[in-house]
């Protein structure tokens, strides 16, 4: 989820997104509360991913990315959601086994 900026519009970053699987979703123009939900993640992903330690390089950094994730929607309490992980408002039976694929 991004804004609605200039450099998230361009053809190269949607072509990317596509490349990767990735769906983008755009927050509603002057909408505070979609907006600020995604400048909240790019926060948390700097200060607990991206900056948390010292990597030896930018593929280490990217190889981290999938478990961070994972562990951020699926295990991390979010104030938001009263303590709870993002997976459990999926709907999903999250007693299941859940784990990283390969």
């Amino acid at each position: 989820m991004t804004d609605n900026g200039p450099c998230y519009r361009s053809k190269a970053f949607n072509k990317t997104c596509a490349a990767l699987g990735v769906c983008h979703v755009y927050t509603k123009p002057y909408t505070p509360k979609t907006n600020g939900k995604a400048e909240r993640f790019i926060q948390s992903s700097l200060r607990e991913w991206a900056y948390a330690r010292a990597y030896q390089n930018s593929e280490q950094r990217a190889e981290e990315l999938p478990y961070w994730l994972h562990h951020y929607n699926g295990h991390r309490p979010h104030t938001a959601i009263k303590g709870k992980p993002p997976i459990s408002r999926s709907g999903l039976n999250v007693n299941n086994l859940m784990r990283l694929h390969s």
